[in-house]
């Protein structure tokens, strides 16, 4: 049986769907508006989420917005237009499935059966430690232990590594092995304005504010007996990160507006790209807010560190791509080697870009992965870019001069490239070398 919960204005269509998938032998809610499924998905969980793409206060797509990261609900959209299924699919990937109206019982049947069907090929002999992560070597492993001792404990804990490790992925693995009450919540700290910071963390009442038209739970008391993921905490405005200690050392949410606060308990799992040694000299984190969240730091190691785990990883996102555009593509020997042999500044995220590009160039006779001639992406260009020397004395002309130079010639004196890369346009670039007289054209 599934839980679904179905999203439609249409009164006739959404009482007789119901019953339909009552017949079916479904757990059926029921929604007419945007924010009645949102408040709906911000209680409970759904294994299956069918809406209408026009709603009377919005988009059916700002739905899947708001649901958690990582995310299992199956979502179908429905729609009187075929075309639309192109256009979302390129946007939110093959999780979502389509029906085009008229709907009758057989067409709801099968979309039941489909998604067993997908759920059975998207599976690959790649094991999945704690149903996310992959990898099976030393640094993985030790990971695994880190992983395993925290998930016995409720200490809060802080992720550390660079972009690209998979933060998020750990962080979901440690809510999975903690086997708690709760759900998984996450939330992005750099995403939020700081305008509504608090609202987004600790939520609000009606009449709060100007704009808040109803009442808003946060995301601890969303997350409450479960798991907070906070992605890059250390982006969090430094004078409103003692609202989150006040919470942290509580256990006690008070929503913005209202008299009165509620108890909450759970882990929170943080995130950030920055070294602890950084986040000491720069001062973006409290260091009493630092002590509260990293009880039990986790390093999360490059992928270059762990390189044997490559060729588990791409067969793990070919098997993806392979189930999601119904192909059987595989990869060569010497593909894999020039895989193994890159540094990957970018990590995972960058390997599963290069694997996704590669496989939509795949020679469909021989059915195997077409890499680019080069792997290097513009970002880890930017990344290792030499950077021009400033020292007391020197002018800011002659900065700029020698940060314009080094970029030229990192990029091969191709002069749109470089524009693109210092951010002004090919006509003040060129303005710029003019100006120089000794700067070939």
């Amino acid at each position: 049986m599934a839980d679904v919960l179905l999203v439609d204005d249409d009164k006739r269509f959404l009482d007789a769907t119901v019953q339909l998938l009552g017949l079916l032998g479904h757990s059926v809610t029921a929604a007419d508006s945007v924010a009645q499924a949102r408040e709906l998905i911000s209680k409970n969980v759904y294994t299956h989420m069918i809406l209408d793409l026009i709603l009377p206060d919005g988009s059916g797509l700002h739905l899947l917005e708001a649901l958690p990261t990582p995310n299992t609900t199956k979502i179908t959209l429905i729609t009187g237009h075929p075309s639309v299924k192109s256009i979302v699919k390129n946007l939110y990937g093959s999780n979502i499935g389509y029906l085009i109206k008229p709907i009758d019982l057989q067409q709801l049947e099968s979309l039941f059966e489909e998604k067993k069907l997908a759920f059975a090929k998207s599976e690959s002999s790649i094991k999945l430690h704690f149903g996310y992560l992959v990898g099976e070597s030393a640094p993985m492993r030790h990971l695994y232990e880190m992983i395993e001792r925290v998930a016995a404990t409720k200490a809060n804990v802080m992720l550390l590594g660079e972009s690209g490790v998979g933060k998020e992925m750990v962080a979901a693995a440690i809510h999975y092995a903690s086997q708690v009450e709760g759900d998984y919540v996450a939330a992005n700290c750099g995403a939020f304005s700081r305008e509504l910071i608090n609202s987004e963390l600790f939520g609000h009442e009606k009449g709060a504010f100007t704009g808040a038209t109803h009442r808003k739970i946060g995301v601890f008391e969303q997350a409450n007996k479960g798991t907070l993921f906070l992605d890059e905490i250390t982006e969090m405005p430094i004078d409103l990160q003692p609202n989150l200690l006040r919470v942290l050392e509580t256990q006690k949410v008070t929503r913005l507006g209202a008299t009165t606060s509620v108890d909450i308990e759970g882990r929170v799992v943080s995130a950030t790209n920055r070294t602890e040694q950084d986040m000491a000299v720069q001062g973006c984190l409290r260091e009493d807010l630092y002590f509260r969240l990293a009880v039990f730091p986790i390093h999360i190691p490059p992928l270059r560190a762990r390189k044997e785990d490559i060729p588990l990883l791409v067969q793990h996102f070919l098997a993806g791509f392979n189930q999601e555009y119904n192909g059987a593509i595989g990869i060569n020997d010497e593909s894999m080697k020039r895989l193994i042999d890159y540094d990957w500044p970018g990590n995972v995220r960058e390997l599963r870009h290069a694997i996704h590009r590669a496989y939509i160039m795949a020679d469909q006779q021989q059915k195997v992965l077409v890499l680019p001639e080069n792997l290097t992406s513009p970002f880890s260009k930017v990344a290792h870019q030499p950077q021009a020397g400033i020292r007391v004395g020197k002018t800011v002309e002659e900065v700029e001069r020698e940060l314009i130079e080094s970029t030229l010639e990192h990029f091969d004196g191709d002069k749109k490239q470089a524009a693109d890369i210092l951010g002004i346009s090919l006509k003040t670039l060129y303005n710029r070398l003019n100006s120089y007289g000794n700067v070939e054209l």
